[in-house]
């Protein structure tokens, strides 16, 4: 965070990053705190959204439903608890940052957002997982993908993030810095997040494991999985399309004749697998989606992050986080957009999105309803 001084006069004579970027993130600044609660806003709404219709009954049954339930929740915590520390940050009079309140809050978000953080990776990892075990091996998917197992990934998901964030516990502490008043006979205090005494030890040596702990483990690690992940996903989603343009005749096989008249049950149970074919491409090509967009978030911090460990404590105080307000903005966007996700390549999340919330709807709608048709009665009857 902008609150650390980790950084030396000796250091800063080392320490580059473009100056183009120093102001672009100056002037992006200035607004973040209005954008950031927006996106707030819109996102703890639209993952509400997420939550209610994916677990109605028709939906709730499918593992995969329930680990983007468990994303959607995740989502929603990280954005309820960012709103209030953009409003302390961003919005609120600047001495209010420096008070044993304000520091003490923000040592608090500091743990408490990786955490969440950390958990959606967890759960997106589990997500990506999930679905490249039901396409890549359609045989052992039963088997593998049982309830209990989905389960056992949602605990896993949220178990994880604590050893792997438990570092950083040791790292910050709120630090008071007392200055002599005009007067010379008394003292004010600022408090601030800094390191703690024991991260100073032995130069900084666990401050900087830490840097390459959550830039390599956390961010860079699963980005390189989902990556190879989303690969194949892809190739199968074009494989599968090659083939049905061949049964469909636009290969080979258009010059097989025709097969003969089936029965009216095997005629059902053909079109049963194809509207189930079609169903799992649309689910895999969705969950595409949400990982091509979570790697568009996380690779960019995972790089910078291991530029920081590379580089050292300058990079990371003067150049990775005059990108912390963009890195922050793309993150709290990455969970508030999956609703639009849903919507659009998920014909049985609109059918249910419609039956749960179209009924309020009417009703809320049924006195205007009313209004305008007994307005038009009479103009009606005098024509």
């Amino acid at each position: 965070m902008h609150v650390l001084n980790l950084s030396t006069q000796a250091e800063l004579a080392d320490c580059y990053c473009p100056s183009g970027v120093s102001a672009m993130s100056a002037a992006y600044r200035a607004y973040h705190g209005y954008v950031s609660l927006v996106v707030c806003v819109a996102g703890l709404l639209a993952n509400a959204i997420n939550v209610a219709v994916l677990t109605r009954p028709a939906l709730a049954t499918a593992p995969v439903n329930r680990l983007l339930t468990g994303l959607a929740a995740a989502d929603m915590l990280v954005m309820a608890e960012y709103a209030p520390f953009a409003a302390c940050l961003y919005l609120a009079p600047p001495r209010a940052h420096y008070t044993r309140a304000g520091a003490t809050f923000l040592l608090v978000h500091m743990h408490f957002s990786q955490l969440l953080h950390t958990a959606s990776i967890c759960l997106t990892l589990s997500l990506a997982a999930w679905r490249y075990i039901a396409v890549s091996w359609p045989q052992l998917a039963p088997r593998l993908c049982t309830d209990g197992r989905c389960w056992l990934a949602l605990l896993l998901s949220l178990l994880t993030p604590l050893p792997l964030c438990a570092p950083s516990l040791f790292l910050f502490s709120v630090t008071e810095t007392r200055y002599p008043r005009e007067d010379g006979r008394s003292y004010t205090s600022e408090f601030r997040v800094d390191l703690s005494s024991r991260a100073r030890r032995h130069n900084q040596l666990l401050y900087e494991l830490n840097l390459w702990l959550h830039a390599v483990l956390v961010k860079l690690l699963p980005c390189a999985i989902l990556t190879a992940i989303s690969i194949s996903l892809m190739r199968t989603l074009y494989t599968a399309k090659r083939r049905k343009k061949q049964l469909s005749g636009t290969g080979v096989l258009k010059l097989k004749p025709p097969p003969p008249q089936l029965p009216q049950q095997q005629l059902q149970t053909t079109a049963r697998r194809s509207r189930a074919e079609k169903r799992a491409d649309r689910t895999t090509r969705m969950l595409l989606a949400v990982l091509l967009l979570f790697l568009a978030t996380e690779f960019p911090q995972g790089v910078l992050g291991l530029l920081s460990g590379i580089q050292g404590r300058c990079f990371f105080r003067h150049c990775y986080q005059l990108f912390g307000e963009a890195l922050d903005i793309l993150a709290l966007l990455n969970g508030a957009i999956n609703f639009i996700l849903y919507c659009a390549m998920s014909r049985q999340y609109r059918q249910t999105f419609r039956q749960l919330f179209s009924p309020a709807w009417s009703v809320a709608l049924a006195p205007w309803c009313r209004k305008a048709s007994e307005a038009t009665a009479p103009s009606a009857s005098r024509r």
